[in-house]
């Protein structure tokens, strides 16, 4: 028997074979086809190897990548999955076939490959896990532990609470689940929308993997196979949300060289031998560059090396390894993507999910039962609280790991759950968790809906309403001695609807005035210290540079009884009068654009968008730096388990990775202007891809 491929209007491809392992074939050898440049650039992140032919500007992410041995762990995972589970080790294998069978023709349809003198390469079956962990590496966003240590250092402990937001380099999403009481079937919607930084090609691939033993549509990481975050199985639906959990530690290391080999100052106050071993990263136009990988009892030394000591003044960031699970355990949660595939109720959702590992999310699901599930799943170390905060030190007892969390449940209240990255079921799980904003702007929108269907969940999506906005609204109605402009401004804005439509003057301005605020309270004397922070790994600083954390902590800063002596009434008049002066012209999507991540960036859509990091439509610029949005819905997907046809999706560009394609950039408006293409089901109404035919 033959794999089949067809299409839908979208280009969207629905494959259908005759088991698990020539459907996974087919699923590596259509994603090589339609997304190869966006593969083979994945895979060489993964292995550290990507400034190989983009460029020097790759090396910081090569360098992090190899020092904590990425494919190395990807390798020891596959391994050990072959041991434990033959059966997902060999679907996974399949897929990696299905890849490299593609991956020729669809070089030849990309014409990256030609800009950049690549030539494909081999996939070998542990390389989707290389692609899920490059991807996921940053989730958790242990970085943000080095900014908690030298706030802390310089502001003193209250400063955790007062900058904990959701940092500049974390992904979050909204999802929110309904029972049939609240639907106009009566049987339950689930819905979302996943915050990542945007790409192009995008960072999921809207794909239908079919066999005798499921029938699943869903929204695929390219590289990886099954449909492990977003999927409707006919019977069953699921969606995950990032849990902002705390799952990766930091540890200072104490190194020395002893001949040719490294040691690490353990706990027990003696010195351990470290593996340690040279790279060469190869970089286009550019001579080798040697990379020392160290890698302690505690985990792949990811920062610094023997030379660098640790001051505790902070002069020097010394040497860090960074401890994660995979590394740990040897497994990456592979075992949970198949279990997924064939859930026929949440019962079989839910017992899948106890293989997750990571990233760690929130999850919900539903069936045609009208069973629901929200539940938190993967895998969180059990270690002293210091760990969670900041880097410890290695050489001290106390910061081991010793067991794993139980993942928490939660109810379905009232019919209605929300999750968008706040405190709820997984709040021991974490330190810094998203505003409650979105969560509750669309449990309170759902509220007053009545009875709800697919075909309205659109409207939740695509809401702009900015409760943030409030702490520094707040401030202006308390100032006086202003000047006229300044006057005008601040009625007009104590007006404003709080709406960050793409359309807004009111919007623009106040954007300008925040921004103008952020810039006047990063420039505070009491904050120098953090303006130069030590010198760690370029791939890092996102989530070390002062104006972003005061950007997304504002609401914290400005609600705070006392900000570190700040005379803040006066800060806020002198932006509001610097702004009256030099009022924006335009509205908020003139300056508020899609700033798409590209590895050739040449020719990128840059649109004007609606939203902001707080609204349901949570499209993230840097307040304070730029109103450019990388960051936003990555795909909006309803479920509806009384129709699977009725059900909805969307991603901001197309199916196609092939620049000028008809499905390249055919979704951009759809996505642009909050709607959502239809799932189609019906293979009578498909179109078959005689192309893509290949054996069983």
């Amino acid at each position: 028997m033959t794999s089949e491929t067809y299409r839908d209007a979208f280009g969207i491809p629905h494959l259908r074979a005759a088991d698990i392992h020539a459907l996974a074939r087919a699923q590596g050898r259509v994603t090589a086809l339609d997304r190869a440049w966006q593969l083979e650039v994945e895979r060489h992140r993964a292995q550290g190897t990507s400034a190989s032919f983009l460029g020097p500007g790759e090396v910081p992410w090569d360098v992090l990548a190899r020092r904590a041995r990425l494919a190395d762990t990807a390798r020891r995972c596959f391994a050990a999955l072959e041991r434990r589970d033959p059966e997902t080790a060999r679907w996974v294998r399949s897929y990696a076939d299905g890849v490299n069978d593609g991956l020729p023709a669809g070089a030849r349809r990309a014409p990256e490959f030609a800009r950049t003198a690549l030539t494909p390469g081999r996939w070998e079956p542990w390389t989707p896990l290389a692609v899920w962990l490059s991807t996921h590496l940053l989730f958790a966003g242990f970085p943000a532990k080095l900014w908690r240590e030298q706030a802390i250092r310089h502001l003193g402990p209250d400063a955790v609470g007062l900058f904990a937001t959701d940092g500049p380099g974390t992904a979050g999403s909204n999802g929110w689940l309904l029972s049939g009481d609240r639907t106009a079937t009566g049987l339950p919607l689930l819905a979302g929308d996943p915050h990542r930084f945007i790409e192009d090609p995008g960072v999921y691939q809207q794909i239908r993997l079919a066999c005798p033993e499921f029938d699943a549509v869903g929204l695929a990481v390219p590289g990886v196979p099954g449909l492990p975050h977003f999927g409707h199985a006919g019977a069953v639906a699921w969606g995950i949300t990032n849990a902002m959990a705390d799952y990766q530690d930091l540890y200072r290391e104490r190194l020395r060289r002893a001949g040719s080999s490294v040691e690490a100052l353990g706990p027990d106050g003696r010195w351990h031998p470290a593996h340690t071993h040279t790279e060469t990263l190869e970089v286009a136009g550019e001579a080798p560059v040697e990379v020392e990988v160290v890698e302690t009892e505690r985990g792949p030394v990811i920062a610094g090396g023997p030379e660098a000591s640790y001051d505790p003044e902070g002069a020097d960031g010394g040497a860090l390894a960074l401890r994660y699970p995979p590394r740990v355990t040897e497994d990456l949660g592979f075992s949970a993507l198949l279990g997924l595939l064939r859930a026929r109720n949440v019962i079989d959702v839910d017992r899948a999910l106890d293989a997750w590992a990571e990233p760690v999310n929130v999850v919900q699901a539903a069936d045609t039962d009208g069973g629901t599930l929200h539940r938190v799943a993967g895998r969180v170390p059990l270690r002293a609280r210091a760990n969670r905060l900041h880097p410890v030190p290695a050489w001290r007892p106390g910061h081991d790991w010793h067991g794993w969390h139980e993942m928490p449940y939660a109810a379905v209240p009232d019919g209605i759950a929300v999750m968008a990255n706040q405190r709820g079921p997984a709040a021991p799980l974490g330190v810094e968790f998203a505003p409650p904003h979105r969560a509750d702007r669309i449990r309170d929108l759902l509220d007053t809906g009545g009875r709800w269907s697919a075909g309205e969940m659109a409207a939740i999506h695509t809401d702009t309403h900015l409760a943030s906005a409030a702490p520094l609204l707040g401030h202006l109605t308390a100032l006086d001695g202003l000047t006229p402009a300044a006057t005008r401004l601040r009625e007009s804005l104590l007006a404003w609807d709080r709406r960050m439509a793409a359309d807004s003057t009111d919007a623009a301005r106040y954007a300008a005035l925040r921004g103008a605020v952020i810039q006047l309270l990063a420039a505070q004397p009491v904050f120098a210290p953090l303006t130069e922070p030590p010198a760690y790994p370029e791939a890092l600083r996102p989530w070390l540079a002062l104006v972003p954390r005061i950007g997304f902590a504002l609401e914290h800063l400005l609600r705070a009884e006392e900000l570190y002596g700040i005379d803040r009434p006066a800060l806020i008049r002198q932006a509001l009068e610097a702004v009256a002066a030099e009022p924006p012209t335009g509205t908020w999507s003139d300056t508020h654009r899609l700033a798409p991540w590209g590895a050739l960036p040449d020719g990128l859509a840059t649109p004007g968008l609606a939203g902001d990091h707080d609204c349901v439509l949570c499209t993230s610029a840097v307040p304070g730096l730029t109103d450019r949005a990388a960051r936003g819905p990555a795909a909006r997907w309803v479920w509806d388990l009384a129709d699977r046809d009725a059900s909805r999706w969307v991603v901001p560009f197309g199916a196609d990775g092939v620049p000028g394609s008809p499905h390249h950039h055919d979704q951009l408006p759809l996505w642009l202007g909050g709607e959502l293409a239809p799932v189609v089901t019906d293979w009578n109404r498909l179109t078959p891809d005689r192309t893509l035919e290949h054996p069983a």
